[in-house]
């Protein structure tokens, strides 16, 4: 199977730090792969490579096969790549409409929206409307109640949401779950689980190892800015990920990078 998203011999310097030094990645179709590393490991910068925030000194990456160039978030986007980030990169005076379209509203058809650039607020509140109930977001009762009057578990749905009704091909979530309470970190993992049952992949980072054990597909370790080992949850252990993460065990043989 030809993975969706792959990355080759991936390097990024600051200075005289290698944040990245040749990392690889893989991301097949329908799959959740988690991606964990301690503090300093590279992963950030990789994820950041892989949506056009940051733009790698060497490699390539490649995405349905074709080989692609990003110099923006937007140009990632635009690709089809959408990506929750850990501060959700939302605005909490503006509604959950404007949230959700922000950068990409709809304009009128015809003459008001081309010349006089009126904003089609009906149909966007309609679609907005439609891919929270989707995901099951039916607390949400007010489509157009401002952002900061949400819980942090609504938020987050949101912003998932967002990903989901925009990204065509790929979703990365940034700990997606870091400053959640149990129920409401509950709900988002099933949100998750309900955005790859749509067929969408995505690339959860995260260090809470239960969360990742227990949605993820694969486990992509990263080490040391690069790519040590990807594992199945079903053969091995949190004590044995978190090992190979900080150097005390080394690779199994087959599953190193």
């Amino acid at each position: 199977m030809e993975p969706v998203l792959k990355a080759r011999n991936l390097v990024k310097r600051y200075g005289r730090v290698v944040a990245m030094d040749h990392a690889d990645f893989e991301l097949y179709p329908g799959e959740i792969l988690a991606v964990i590393g301690d503090n300093g490991a590279g992963k950030s910068t990789l994820i950041k490579a892989l949506s056009g925030a940051v733009s790698p000194d060497e490699g390539d990456i490649w995405l349905e096969g074709q080989k692609i160039h990003f110099s923006s978030p937007i140009d990632a986007r635009n690709a089809g790549i959408e990506t929750v980030y850990q501060t959700l990169a939302m605005s909490p005076a503006l509604s959950i409409t404007d949230n959700m379209f922000m950068g990409r509203e709809l304009r009128k058809p015809g003459f008001r929206g081309k010349i006089l650039r009126q904003l089609d607020r009906r149909r966007m509140e309609e679609v907005a409307r439609e891919k929270l109930s989707e995901l099951g977001l039916l607390t949400i009762q007010n489509i157009n109640q401002a952002v900061e009057t949400l819980s942090g578990g609504q938020r987050q749905g949101v912003a998932v949401a967002r990903a989901a009704a925009f990204g065509s091909k790929v979703v990365i979530m940034d700990e997606p779950t870091a400053a959640l309470g149990v129920k409401e970190s509950r709900r988002v993992l099933e949100l998750i689980k309900d955005v790859r049952s749509r067929g969408l992949p995505i690339v959860l980072i995260s260090h809470n190892m239960p969360h990742v054990f227990e949605v993820a597909d694969r486990i992509h370790i990263h080490r040391l800015g690069k790519r040590a080992a990807v594992i199945k949850p079903d053969d091995f252990s949190m004590s044995d990920a978190v090992a190979i993460m900080t150097g005390a065990m080394d690779p199994p043989e087959g599953m190193a990078a």
